[in-house]
This record gives C-alpha cells, sequence and structure tokens, in this order.
C-alpha cells in the first residue's frame, strides 16, 4: 500500500529517549497535524524522518510507498519522495536559490538527462509569483539574510518546484506574521492532490486555520495520546493540553 507508515518508532538523542512507540499512517492526499507541548517529541519526529545523525533510531519502522526509510541515506529519503521543511532553516552562502534548486532536481534525472533550462525558469518564476517572491530572489544565496518569512516562502518555494510526495513541514509557522502565514499556506494549499500528502507541525492553532488537516493528533511525551478531525485543534485552543493529557491519562488507568 502507497502511504508514509510509522510503526512503533522509538528513537533517543545521547541517553534519552524521545519517540516512545509512535505510530502514524499517512496515506497519499491527506494532511495530517500534529500537536503538541514543547518536549513532547515533534521536532524530534521530523529529524528523524528525514535522517537527522545525532538520532538513532532503537525499535519500530518506517516505510514510504513500502521502502524502509530507515536504511536510507538522507539524501535518497529525499530521492524517494519526503521532504523536509525546517523550522530554522539553513543559510547557505554563495548557492543561489535557482541553482540550488536546479542541482536538487538535476539529481533526480537518469544519468545523461539535462535540466531543460527554459521550462526550469519558466515553473520556477510561476511558483514565486504564487508565493509573492521577488524574482530577484533567484540571485541571492539561499536563506542568507532573508527574514523568517522570506526564509520560509523559500522553503515552500523549493518543495513546490521539487514535487515531493510526502512533506514534514516543522513548525513552518514559527516567526511568521499573519500576512506571511497566509502566503505560504497558500503555496502548500496549491499542491494538495492525491499525489501530495503532508506532515504538519505545529504548536498552535492558527496554522490550521489556512492549511486545513484531515486528521489531527496530539503527541505527548513520544507518543499520539489522541487522534480525530480538525475539530481537535479547536478543542486544543479551547482547553488547553493539560486537559487533554489528563483526560487521555484516566482513559488508560
Amino acid at each position: 500500500m502507497n502511504c508514509l507508515k510509522i510503526e512503533n518508532l522509538h528513537a533517543t538523542i545521547g541517553d534519552k529517549e524521545i519517540l516512545k512507540g509512535l505510530s502514524l499512517t499517512v496515506p497519499p492526499g491527506e494532511i495530517h497535524a500534529i500537536m503538541g507541548p514543547n518536549g513532547s517529541g515533534k521536532s524530534t519526529l521530523a529529524k528523524v524522518l528525514s535522517g537527522h545523525e545525532d538520532y538513532v533510531v532503537t525499535e519500530g519502522s518506517v516505510t514510504l510507498d513500502g521502502q524502509n526509510i530507515l536504511e536510507m541515506e538522507p539524501d535518497a529519503r529525499a530521492r524517494a519522495g519526503l521532504f523536509l521543511a525546517f523550522q530554522y532553516p539553513s543559510e547557505i552562502p554563495g548557492v543561489t536559490i535557482a541553482n540550488f534548486i536546479r542541482a536538487a532536481l538535476q539529481a533526480r534525472l537518469p544519468e545523461g538527462e539535462e535540466l531543460d533550462a527554459i521550462a526550469f525558469y519558466e515553473e520556477l518564476y510561476e511558483k514565486m509569483d504564487l508565493l509573492q517572491m521577488n524574482r530577484a530572489f533567484t540571485s541571492r544565496a539561499v536563506n542568507d539574510g532573508f527574514s523568517g518569512g522570506e526564509k520560509k516562502r523559500c522553503e515552500i518555494l523549493q518543495m513546490a518546484m521539487l514535487k515531493p510526495k510526502y512533506a514534514i513541514l516543522d513548525e513552518t509557522d514559527s516567526g511568521l506574521d499573519i500576512d506571511a502565514l497566509k502566503i505560504v499556506s497558500h503555496g502548500v494549499n496549491a499542491m494538495r492532490s492525491g499525489n501530495f500528502s503532508a506532515i504538519v507541525i505545529t504548536h498552535y492553532q492558527r496554522l490550521l486555520n489556512y492549511i486545513q488537516p484531515d486528521y489531527v493528533h496530539v503527541l505527548v511525551d513520544g507518543r499520539i495520546i489522541r487522534s480525530g478531525g480538525k475539530e481537535l485543534a479547536l478543542e486544543l485552543e479551547e482547553r488547553g493540553y493539560d486537559a487533554i493529557i489528563e483526560e487521555a491519562q484516566l482513559a488508560t488507568a
């Protein structure tokens, strides 16, 4: 079955276990939101899925359309169709946005096949217009001197050009004002289709006003303790995490 499937995932950093049996299945075409308090394991999940070397998986499995991605290097995971939008995007001085994206696309082509430069720039400009990015940004170094909103738009631009099957958006709303949040969300929503799925990681319900999820999951202490529809995000906003955690503890007592 085609899906991103996480089963009983345990992961550590150093001698500390962060993920403690997390399971989640994301079929094609669905948007799943993961919410949780600080320290619950949200960003750890994103880093484990992307193959960050500091995190060690001690138990469980992660498959992408049937492929075991835990055995893959990060670049192989990306070529298999996984994309991570970082909470704090890195700066890459000396490498322009256009060259960075072009190199990433070229790396996915069969050996000996060249990217069509004209078609590439036509699509790049189309996506930049969608994200209200000045076309002069194509010649700027990736995230070098960018504002928080510009960095997030650059991440979504990369995602729009690479067209992954599954995206992990790690607190994409962090540091965005309301206008930038709307623009970034518009870029994500433009990708919604039966061939694109996403895990949207966030602290706050406000992002989900613009990127409406099919499902919401509450992550606490390395496990998903409750799942539901988009109304669960509204309940969290109204009642807070403590009430949801207490109910989950009573239900399993």
